[in-house]
């Protein structure tokens, strides 16, 4: 007996390390097991392009490329390759906003029509109190995409800023959550006055460049300027895709959907929101842009309708927040004609995924849901229906 207590303190110290590294096996293989599939999917008549990163511990952890840049081409897509990454555009825009209020250019309790004079509600009031915390926690109270159709019929932003005076507002300021482009754009004034550069200029200095994200920019002629981007895609008939021009409404409200970047550029930016880019983005920065402001339960319901595991749902400053089986999850996507992008990462494993697509097939947005059971270990569900074939578009995860 003496001598079995003797040895057991070796024998717990060696079934630690034995412990971990089983667990890490499993992880591993789970991984593989997703990887697999993605090779499947990638198979489906949903995509043309596509490209995916995943980051396991702080490290990328796996880069899948598939298909080509452009539908009837052989230029096949590489992890350079250079999409538009549409609403993700609107982290960049909370992150950036938040590094500046930190040090003192920015103040995000600032009413935004102090700097933006143009933006106008149906009650003064409402629109003097309106602050730039609540431009991009999504808070302002206008109608879900106001006026939208606006800007995609080529009025300019500041035009419509005015107009929104004459829109029923559906709640008063900072009471509910209602999705914007063109009023979520405002903050890049405010970051334009706080640093005195363009929002473009600014970004590119503070995030772009310290983060290595080398092919990332801002604006349809710098998309087209690189000589490897991926061309968008209408769908035209159940399995085939054409390509189509690139539109730069959304390009004119460049906070909200102006950004473009590769899968490489993205793995990069995921990295930093989890944290391990302290030299560029502090982490007290990322807590104060990636806190819940304000529930969204529409998209609760939604989550619900899609039968996902996701509990709760709630907006920060240009990211969501779900609770996904009990776990935290930080999330974005983006949808724009001929494009679907979507960033999510488990901040407790420092673990995630991003995903571009030039075309707006439904799979696109199924990978997010497979990817988490994968990676928190839970019961395999058939996100993809390979058997199925759909003609519907992308919903995606966040509904952007």
């Amino acid at each position: 007996m003496k001598l079995a207590a003797l040895f057991l303190p070796a024998a717990l110290a060696l079934a630690a390390p034995m412990a971990a590294h089983a667990q890490l096996t499993k992880e591993y293989q789970r991984l593989q097991d997703f990887g697999a599939e993605l090779d499947h999917v990638a198979t489906a008549p949903d995509f043309v392009g596509l490209a995916i990163a995943v980051v396991k511990d702080g490290r990328v952890a796996m880069v899948k490329t598939y298909g080509v840049r452009e539908a009837g081409g052989t230029e096949k897509v590489t992890p350079d390759t250079v999409f538009r990454i549409a609403s993700l555009s609107k982290g960049f825009a909370g992150t950036l906003a938040v590094m500046e209020q930190s040090e003192g250019k920015l103040n995000l309790q600032t009413p935004v029509a102090t700097i933006v004079p143009e933006f106008k509600l149906k009650r003064a009031a409402d629109a003097a109190r309106v602050t730039l915390e609540d431009v991009l926690s999504q808070r302002t109270g206008l109608p879900p995409y106001a006026y939208d159709n606006l800007l995609e019929a080529g009025r300019p932003p500041s035009a419509i800023l005015s107009e929104y005076a004459k829109v029923k507002q559906t709640c008063s300021p900072g009471e509910c959550f209602t999705y914007q482009n063109v009023a979520f754009n405002m903050i890049a004034a405010a970051i334009e006055k706080a640093s005195g550069k363009t929002y473009a200029a600014e970004v590119q200095s503070r995030i772009f460049e310290p983060l290595g994200m080398r092919t990332a920019s801002i604006g349809l002629n710098q998309l087209k300027s690189t000589g490897n981007w991926a061309r968008p895609h209408k769908r035209f008939g159940p399995q085939n895709w054409v390509s189509t021009p690139v539109t730069d409404w959304y390009y004119r409200v460049p906070a909200a959907g102006g950004v473009n970047a590769s899968i490489n550029d993205l793995s990069k930016w995921l990295i930093a929101q989890i944290g391990l880019r302290p030299d560029v983005i502090p982490v007290a920065v990322l807590d104060e842009a990636h806190r819940k402001r304000i529930a969204t339960p529409p998209e609760t319901a939604r989550q619900r309708s899609l039968k996902t595991p996701v509990t709760e749902t709630s907006y920060g400053l240009g990211w969501r927040n779900y609770t996904y089986a009990g776990r935290p999850v930080i999330t974005h996507s983006g949808s724009v004609e001929g494009y679907i992008a979507q960033i999510a990462w488990v901040p407790e494993n420092k673990s995630g995924i991003v995903i571009l697509s030039n075309t707006r097939g439904a799979r696109a947005a199924r990978i997010v849901p497979a990817w988490l059971d994968y990676e928190l270990g839970l019961q395999k569900t058939d996100w993809f229906k390979m058997d199925e074939i759909t003609t519907a578009s992308a919903t995606t995860a966040s509904g952007d």
